[in-house]
């Protein structure tokens, strides 16, 4: 897969794409970067990609000149290229849009700025995507969310495609509590069964830890998981438990 990233700074990304994971699955093959200077796509002499907004206002808009350039010319490379757009009016991003996303043949996201874009851009995007209900500067931060939470679904870039199996928000629930040496760390001790070898017991009490920490933590995430009938039992104990010490 190809990501693309079209932004107005294009050094913002100069590190983040280069470490850990990221620099792993381009070693891999499994995914490639290119950064697209907005800059680059302006149709006059000076590069001027914003502009004052008609009807005035504060700040500046990002003209649909160079944006609308740029995508046509990312499609003339990749006609099955999604092009998405990072905004606060898009869809809130989750597990479920990354897994999507991470199926598609190639990504351009786009980076908006200032006070937005040219509302005629909207005619040749994609989707929309939002991180959260919160003000950011830019969509350069959603869009590295974006490739991390993506590229570590493309088979292949973990080594191990089970790593991902149990991950939070992947079964719809958080994860289970993690432990590793040493066995005793200041008088916190790591929980005997995990010492047992005893696989269908580990696995069992690891279900049962995430579905306590979910509803202590995300109760609402349960709304939306896939519960066994085992599942519900062990939450039933839970609530009768809790009314108990009421």
């Amino acid at each position: 897969m190809r990501i693309d990233l079209l932004t107005l700074f294009p050094e913002f990304f100069d590190s983040p794409l280069h470490q850990s994971m990221l620099r792993r699955a381009q070693a891999l093959g499994k995914v490639s970067f290119r950064v697209l200077n907005l800059r680059d796509y302006a149709h006059d002499r000076h590069k001027v990609a914003d502009d004052r907004p008609f009807g005035g206002g504060p700040g500046m808009v990002m003209k649909p000149e160079p944006l609308v350039t740029a995508i046509r010319k990312v499609r003339e490379e990749d006609p099955d290229v999604r092009v998405i757009f990072l905004s606060p009016a898009g869809k809130l991003f989750n597990q479920e849009t990354a897994a999507e996303l991470a199926k598609a043949p190639g990504l351009l996201l786009i980076c908006g700025h200032y006070e937005g874009v040219d509302e005629r851009v909207r005619a040749f995007i994609d989707a929309e995507i939002s991180i959260g209900d919160f003000i950011l500067t830019g969509g350069e931060i959603p869009a590295l969310v974006v490739v991390d939470a993506v590229t570590r679904l493309i088979p292949g870039v973990l080594g191990n495609d089970a790593a991902t199996e149990d991950e939070s928000f992947q079964t719809g629930l958080l994860e289970y509590p993690h432990y590793t040496r040493p066995r005793d760390f200041e008088g916190l001790t790591v929980p005997e069964i995990l010492l047992s070898g005893d696989h269908a017991r580990i696995a069992r009490w690891r279900r049962q830890q995430a579905l306590r920490r979910t509803r202590a933590l995300r109760p609402d995430l349960l709304e939306k998981a896939s519960l066994s009938p085992e599942d519900q039992e062990f939450l039933a104990t839970l609530t009768e438990r809790t009314g108990k010490d009421r």
